[in-house]
């Protein structure tokens, strides 16, 4: 059977909406569920509202890497939006709906966003090794020009390749019961609604989920064994710690997004189910969102000084 050929009965019709399944299993849970979410969702807003604040307002952090971040830090804030109000609110009612075309719409948004992150991460990682393997040419090779066109290069490759792609999936006629094993419209639990063997489909979608994810990886990891070589080099203790922490947050960073989409993206078909890719999405959609701006705050020295000197300003200004 080829990928495109029908085999949808007579007295099917099709789709105008879809249902999600999200957690209506553990009914009895989703007001702790709601509660829950709203509160990482605040916090992750208001993390990243922190972080974004604190750069804009510091001269000393007007620097690549911190530029890099306060995109990652915007990434995060429509990443997490993209997904996690509708969940909020499909956590109060009993039926929840969502229309093709609404769904259409998330999956732009949120695949879009997903792999740009993966492109920003690469050009964060750059950044780093440039700054640790080339000190003396960072200003050279990390000006703002640099900066502007590798972000443009990450936002223009998450919208170019994630559009063509959910595009071509919503072409898919879509039937029977529209229920999506899911809380959001993730790309395979949609696909599997389609009224035509999807074989092709999915296969295609995994070459573009290795060359696309992978790619962005393997640049961070050649980037990271170069900065490793090089902070090895360095004789005092002191030198390789300092040059190391310049980057750990990154690696936390790197590492959370990299498992979760790795064992969600690449593993084979059979070994997906309901409950794991409801499992590993919410890692990916609320934990690490959520976890990103506490790595960035408690784990870097410049961030934390800067948040000091504004509460210590602000604290001064309200004594009378």
């Amino acid at each position: 059977m080829s990928g495109s050929e029908p085999i949808m009965s007579a007295n099917q019709s099709l789709c105008t909406h879809f249902t999600f399944v999200a957690f209506s299993s553990l009914a009895e849970l989703q007001p702790v569920l709601f509660v829950v979410f709203l509160t990482i969702y605040l916090f992750t807003m208001g993390g990243n509202l922190l972080i974004i604040g604190l750069i804009w307002g510091t001269p000393s952090l007007h620097t690549p890497m911190y530029f890099f971040l306060v995109n990652l830090s915007f990434l995060e804030m429509c990443y997490i939006t993209s997904v996690v109000p509708q969940m909020l609110v499909h956590l109060l009612v009993e039926i929840k709906i969502i229309s093709v075309a609404r769904c259409a719409a998330q999956m732009y948004v949120f695949s879009i966003l997903g792999l740009t992150e993966c492109c920003l991460l690469a050009a964060m990682a750059y950044d780093r090794f440039v700054a640790i393997c080339h000190p003396l040419h960072y200003s050279l090779l990390m000006g703002p020009g640099v900066c502007l066109k590798l972000a443009a290069a990450s936002w223009t490759t998450g919208v170019v390749v994630e559009s063509v792609q959910t595009t071509w999936i919503f072409t898919l006629p879509f039937c029977g019961t529209g229920r999506i094993q899911h809380f959001f419209c993730d790309i395979m639990p949609v696909v599997k609604l389609a009224c035509v063997d999807t074989s092709h489909n999915e296969t295609t979608l995994f070459a573009i989920s290795v060359l696309f994810i992978m790619t962005p990886c393997v640049l961070i990891l050649c980037s990271y064994v170069r900065i490793l070589v090089t902070i090895l080099r360095i004789p005092s203790a002191t030198g390789r710690s300092k040059a190391f922490s310049t980057c750990s947050s990154h690696i936390l960073v790197v590492s959370l997004f990299y498992g979760t989409a790795l064992f969600t993206y690449l593993q084979p078909k059979a070994a997906h189910t309901p409950e794991t890719d409801k499992a590993t999405a919410l890692m990916y959609t609320v934990v690490t969102p959520a976890l990103n701006p506490v790595i960035y705050t408690l784990r870097n020295k410049e961030v934390k000084e800067a948040f000091q000197r504004i509460t210590l300003r602000s604290t001064l200004r309200l004594t009378p």
